[in-house]
């Protein structure tokens, strides 16, 4: 959540923020009521507390008329304190349920506007010219099924749409993936991590993804756990409640895991192929630092997405994120958008988010510093998307006998191999 401090110093920015992401800016004149009622409740509280704790002496001392008076007094502050204390804690649920939908402040320098917004920083990489050497494309699918990579049918079998079998070569590209990340990632300093892919409700809810993410979760009610759509949560959570030594930040985390999505608002959409799947397996980085790093480190953590989408000589655009398509938790975000020839467009597979102190303080994770112990900052991003990779694998590199080309970095994590022949 964002900081109190800021709400009540400087709502505007706080209204600013609300307003260039969308969402309502009513909500913080409640927040602001909410918060003078919650304070004034507290006081009262604690004034009549003071009061009761102090006649409780007097009783002692008193005799006669004055005792009898001094009794009834001390029988009406016990109901008056249990009202207040009922008043208060009511008061503070009410704040804090409402704090809970204010999303993060939005960084000065982000783009206004919507999902179609978003600024491209630069283009990396030239898409291949499929007319000049002669050959139409073929999609992902029809290359994994020549490949027999992709197991679209039996994956519908098994667990219904928007679920697939990754077989043979294409189980082996998952495999090649995980390794080239994770070896790229253990030497930009990361520790890997693997996760538990089923989280209480406080590491989803901490995260922020039980607010306008809701739709697309998961849930075991007979357990009432969630499955994750990504490992930031698990990431994030893992020092919850914690207070971390400044001199041992920045904390760098790269997990691999499995991912569920419901994909909720996607009906019709993406619907051949893996592209936009319920489960897919994913290398995410996070990373827990000084908030005065963050945003070098929002940096740092896009350009090791570049390099490795650079790795595999796969043509991509950065976009800086516009500020009504950012998540809760997000301050500002860049997403990397690979190029997917047979749609003759740029498609999302990689997102890097700078979430400042706002999961750290839903978490209670903090550091402690020289001037004090407050929260640490949170950032996240992809390193490799599994399936998305894929298809851009095989829809870039793909010959024209169907074959495909393997980039140099990823042949010694498949045998040496330098094309995949059908």
């Amino acid at each position: 959540m964002i900081d109190p401090k800021v709400l009540r110093a400087d709502p505007d920015r706080v209204r600013r923020s609300q307003a260039l992401r969308g969402d309502s800016v009513e909500l913080v004149d409640e927040l602001l009521a909410a918060d003078e009622l919650r304070r004034s409740s507290i006081a009262s509280y604690e004034q009549l507390r003071a009061e009761q704790k102090s006649i409780g002496k007097d009783v002692a001392r008193a005799k006669g008329d004055e005792k009898a008076a001094l009794l009834s007094r001390t029988k009406q502050l016990a109901a008056d304190v249990k009202q207040l204390q009922a008043d208060a804690d009511a008061a503070g649920e009410r704040f804090d349920e409402l704090m809970k939908q204010v999303g993060n402040l939005v960084l000065d320098g982000v783009p206004e506007g919507g999902e179609d917004d978003g600024v491209v920083l630069e283009t990396i990489g030239t898409p291949r010219d499929f007319a000049a050497e002669g050959f139409e494309p073929k999609d992902h699918l029809e290359l994994g099924e020549l490949h027999g990579a992709i197991d679209m049918e039996r994956g519908a079998k098994i667990s219904g749409s928007r679920f697939y079998v990754l077989t043979g070569v294409g189980a082996q590209l998952e495999i090649a993936l995980l390794n080239l990340a994770m070896t790229k990632a253990a030497e930009w300093g990361f520790t890997p991590m693997i996760p538990p892919a089923l989280v209480r409700p406080a590491a989803m809810e901490g995260t922020g993804f039980l607010g306008q993410a809701a739709q697309d979760v998961y849930h075991l009610p007979a357990d009432d756990l969630y499955l994750v759509g990504t490992s930031e949560v698990a990431l994030a959570a893992y020092h919850s409640d914690e207070i971390l030594d400044a001199g041992t930040l920045p904390r760098q985390y790269v997990a691999y895991s499995p991912c569920f999505r419901r994909e909720a608002g996607s009906h019709g959409k993406d619907t051949r192929g893996i592209f936009r799947v319920h489960w897919f397996d994913k290398v995410e980085m996070f990373v827990h630092c000084d908030p005065a790093d963050a945003e070098d480190w929002h940096q740092k953590l896009l350009g090791y997405e570049k390099d490795f989408l650079q790795a595999l000589e796969v043509p991509f655009q950065v976009l800086d994120v516009a500020s009504g398509d950012l998540g809760l938790s997000a301050a500002r975000k860049f997403d990397c958008y690979a190029w997917l020839p047979t749609q003759n467009r740029y498609r999302e597979v990689t997102s890097t988010s700078n979430c400042t102190e706002f999961q750290a303080r839903r978490l209670g994770i903090r550091g402690r510093f020289e001037d004090g112990v407050r929260p640490v900052a949170t950032l996240n991003g992809t390193l490799c998307a599994m399936t998305r990779i894929i298809i851009m694998l095989l829809e870039n590199h793909q010959q024209a006998d169907g074959s495909i080309h393997v980039p140099e970095a990823l042949r010694p994590f498949l045998g040496g191999r330098e094309v995949l022949v059908p």
